[in-house]
């Protein structure tokens, strides 16, 4: 990135004793700052001038630009190499397609909800965003942390065996989704400069640990309670140990032990990546398969599955809408901190543009498309959206040939998924969360900025005695007061140059380095402009 320097002179004094030194001090600005090298700065634009430039900008938008903002799909289409791009996409499509059966399952369990709308959520939302979505590799549909908060938010409002609450998590996504169009088109998706990627890290930590713990009882035989706290799930956990049942634990431990084998496996070595996708299928084909061997009453089944592509209808109680904002507004920062920023690396990484408001956009579009078709909020998948990436996948297309695989699990697969286990499901969820606890993020934090890594323990602390909303909110504020306190009390460097040279540095750590011609160089570093220069002192 580079910087404007401007040189401003001015003359500070220590005392009435010492002389007047001149001092010349380099701020570092933005690069769009409106200010000019060896001028005053620039007035600001009217805001009639302002709403005429976008008004003659809407103008000369040709018939085909139009085209591209409304449906982002036709970019690629446009340029589609079939030869080249057809093979990837459908191999890549049909790779994440077979991750996505089993997780969209288990991710609906996470939720409270049955395991059908886990794959509902995976098919229109998919579809949608392969039209709408602006991001080519990004794997859209269900996800750990996403159903989690989901959890956390109906399950205080009603009980999860209620039919209510079915309803509830699909008018979530229709308020998940308005949110998410409102702000990519108010164009807000800026405002993820201002969350730490160590506040990030510290949530997505923690929220792992929640996942993991909330899903032992699958393994352990006996009902564990439902929270979003770690104090409360370990009571519970302990309090029901002499309910514990080694059918479920050994069939449990043993498909993870195989997710956690394949997956590293396919991550250590590219040309058996298809072995990380095949590992939640493979999972549940043993878990199957030894469940209907052994028939065992202790191990509980997943039992029967509607058949058929969802239907469309309109989201209901909408009374209860009030109740749902808060955790609406949520699960769209999630959206914005996680999918933007995945499509956003993965966009530069296969070397395209990618505007974070048109993202938002995108995935607004879909969460209110598969609330009309019984959807809960989806958003893009870290895992998925590495595993398309690493398939080489080059457009759309492959989410595409996702959304026919699910198509087809709805329509034929589903009178076989009854025999599923439910320690498979849950091993699934736990291979999956695993990835998310970035221990290995807050040693490096340690080692090279403690600030950071406070945040990164702040967040994660809260949000595992507190809560996700706790933790959100308190790792936000201590991110945004860390951003003010570097505004307010910025780095200063006093410069001197090298004997020998024309070079400067900093004179703290470059004792030998002089002033020249009584001049004294100050550099400014600050997150954001500032220009307040009156507690320099002299030297």
């Amino acid at each position: 990135m580079s910087f404007t320097v401007s040189d401003i002179t001015t003359t500070a004094s220590s005392s009435s004793s010492s002389p007047a030194i001149p001092v010349k001090v380099i701020p570092l600005r933005h690069p769009d700052s409106t200010s000019s090298d060896d001028g005053p700065r620039r007035p600001s634009i009217p805001l009639h001038e302002l709403f005429s430039g976008w008004t003659a900008k809407i103008k000369s938008m040709t018939f085909f630009d139009w085209l591209d903002t409304l449906f982002p799909c036709f970019i690629w289409i446009r340029s589609y190499r079939w030869h080249q791009y057809f093979k990837l996409d459908l191999m890549a499509g049909i790779t994440v397609g077979i991750m996505l059966v089993p997780q969209s399952m288990s991710y609906a369990k996470l939720a409270g909800l049955q395991p059908i709308y886990g794959l509902y959520s995976s098919f229109v939302p998919v579809f949608v965003y392969a039209v709408f979505g602006s991001s080519r590799q990004l794997a859209v549909g269900p996800v750990a942390l996403v159903s989690l908060l989901v959890s956390n938010a109906l399950g205080g409002i009603v009980d999860p065996s209620e039919e209510l609450y079915t309803e509830l998590a699909i008018l979530l996504a229709l308020l998940v989704g308005i949110f998410e169009c409102v702000m990519g088109f108010l164009r807000l998706g800026w405002l993820i400069r201002f969350i730490s990627h160590s506040v990030i890290s510290g949530f997505t930590t923690a929220s792992a640990i929640v996942i993991g713990l909330s899903q032992l009882k699958y393994f352990l035989g006996y009902n564990v309670s439902r929270s979003s706290k770690i104090v409360p799930l370990v009571e519970s956990v302990i309090a029901g140990a002499d309910q514990f049942k080694w059918p479920p634990f050994l069939l449990g431990s043993t498909i993870l032990v195989i997710l956690l084998v394949m997956k590293h496996v396919g991550k250590a070595n590219k040309e058996l990546q298809f072995i990380r996708a095949a590992g939640p299928l493979t999972g549940l084909a043993f878990g199957t398969t030894i469940a209907k061997v052994f028939r065992s009453p202790s191990i509980s089944l997943v039992g029967d599955i509607p058949q058929g592509l969802p239907k469309f209808s309109l989201p209901k109680s909408f009374d209860h809408a009030k109740l749902l904002l808060p955790t609406a507004a949520l699960i769209t920062g999630v959206a914005i901190l996680e999918s933007v920023g995945i499509a956003k690396a993965l966009a530069a990484k296969n070397r395209y543009e990618l505007d974070s408001n048109s993202e938002l956009f995108g995935l607004g579009v879909a969460n209110i498309f598969g609330s009309l078709f019984s959807a809960y909020p989806t958003t893009g998948s870290f895992s998925r959206s590495a595993v398309n990436s690493e398939s080489e996948a080059k457009t759309g297309l492959s989410g595409l040939v996702t959304g026919i695989i699910i198509g087809c699990s709805l329509l034929f697969l589903t009178p076989v998924f009854k025999y599923i286990p439910q320690c498979a499901l849950a091993a699934i969820v736990i291979s999956a969360v695993s990835g998310l606890v970035d221990y290995e993020g807050a040693i490096f934090l340690w080692r090279v900025d403690k600030r950071d890594f406070t945040l990164w323990t702040i967040t994660s602390t809260t949000t595992l005695f507190f809560g996700i909303e706790i933790g959100v909110l308190v790792g936000v504020g201590f991110s945004l007061a860390f951003v003010i306190h570097e505004s307010a009390n910025p780095h200063i460097a006093v410069l001197g140059r090298l004997p020998g040279t024309t070079v400067y540095r900093n004179m703290k750590q470059y004792p030998e380095a002089y002033t020249y011609n009584g001049i004294v160089i100050v550099r400014v570093d600050a997150p954001i402009y500032f220009a307040n220069i009156s507690y320099i002192k002299d030297r």
